[in-house]
């Protein structure tokens, strides 16, 4: 069988993100190799596996062997049509994200010019940093950082990454940004800079004594 049974996961990533990922994988190169799924999924070999076991069960992919003791991998018409129905969830869902991104982070930045909170700094590089990036010219604060000590030194949406709170020197605020770890990286900041000056977008789930700040104090104050 040229699919192992070991279905096991590692957790990582979003189900459909990963069935579209196999998918676009096999259409691009038929001889490709679980192996370099999973590389290039950033998942477990045997999640992969079990993926690819998945779409030939639902029909999605066909298999056929290629000497020497290799096999090709080959989408039916209802997988391309699988493809097609998981690419317009996956935009449409991308929109969505930014779309609240965008309100909850312009949000957090009106709390900070309402509080007279001038110099801000991101913790967490991700996708709802970047969003941030582009909210923060709308208002009278600055960003001065963005903190994330896995990538110290590199750039980040033109803003240097820095490996802690103490090399920005002086912050008002904290927006927390990141994702993985999310609860972890709001206990150490809240550490450093006290509850009152750390502030966490919805999208999050977290909360801290900031976040109870109503929407409608936010407005009287703007």
């Amino acid at each position: 069988m040229p699919i192992e049974s070991d279905e096991r996961s590692d957790g990582s990533g979003q189900p459909d993100q990963i069935l579209l990922g196999v998918l676009n994988a096999i259409e691009r190169d038929a001889r490709t190799s679980q192996r370099t799924i999973s590389r290039e999924l950033g998942v477990a070999l045997g999640l992969a596996n079990a993926y690819l076991k998945r779409c030939v069960g639902k029909g999605w992919i066909k298999i056929s062997q290629v000497p020497p003791r290799r096999y090709a991998y080959y989408l039916t018409p209802k997988g391309f049509a699988e493809k097609t129905r998981l690419t317009a969830e996956y935009f449409s869902a991308s929109f969505t994200f930014f779309r609240r991104a965008r309100e909850q982070m312009s949000q957090l930045m009106a709390q900070c010019a309402a509080n007279g909170w001038k110099r801000i700094a991101f913790a967490g590089t991700s996708e709802l940093a970047e969003v941030g990036t582009l909210c923060v010219h709308d208002y009278p604060v600055t960003l001065v950082g963005v903190v994330d000590p896995a990538r110290a030194g590199t750039n980040f949406c033109g803003v240097t990454v820095s490996a802690s709170l103490a090399d920005l020197g002086v912050i008002d605020a904290v927006i927390i940004t990141g994702v993985k770890d999310a609860e972890t990286i709001l206990r150490a900041t809240t550490d450093k800079i006290g509850e009152e000056r750390v502030l966490v977008p919805a999208l999050l789930g977290l909360r801290t004594a900031s976040a109870e700040t109503s929407a409608a104090e936010i407005r009287a104050a703007e």
